[in-house]
């Protein structure tokens, strides 16, 4: 799904399904943490107003496994701001700065 269909559904989005439909976008793998990790600190680099909330797989929508297996790896490192989970509103400025990350 795109981040323009994501963004019709609600204006506040959870990063991770920010970060894969960003891949998507793009055509790329979404299931490295390590990328999901470069992928904030380059949002948080960028001042966007994201607010970090604990974020169970299954309140991402969540019903496949590697999604799971994704978000509990990423809690496992839970003490790394770039591990965490935030909220992010799709507005025009945020998909300006999203869709310029360079993987």
């Amino acid at each position: 799904m795109s981040l323009d269909e994501i963004r019709k559904k609600v204006l506040f989005h959870n990063s991770v399904d920010i970060w894969i439909a960003t891949c998507f976008e793009k055509s790329k793998p979404w299931s490295n943490p390590e990328d999901y990790k470069k992928f904030i600190s380059y949002l948080l680099s960028h001042n966007l107003n994201l607010k970090a909330f604990n974020l169970c797989a299954h309140e991402a929508g969540a019903t496949e496994e590697e999604k799971t297996k994704f978000t509990d790896i990423l809690f496992e490192t839970k003490d790394d701001p770039n591990s965490l989970t935030y909220t992010i509103r799709l507005n025009a400025s945020a998909l300006e700065v999203i869709r310029h990350y360079s993987f």
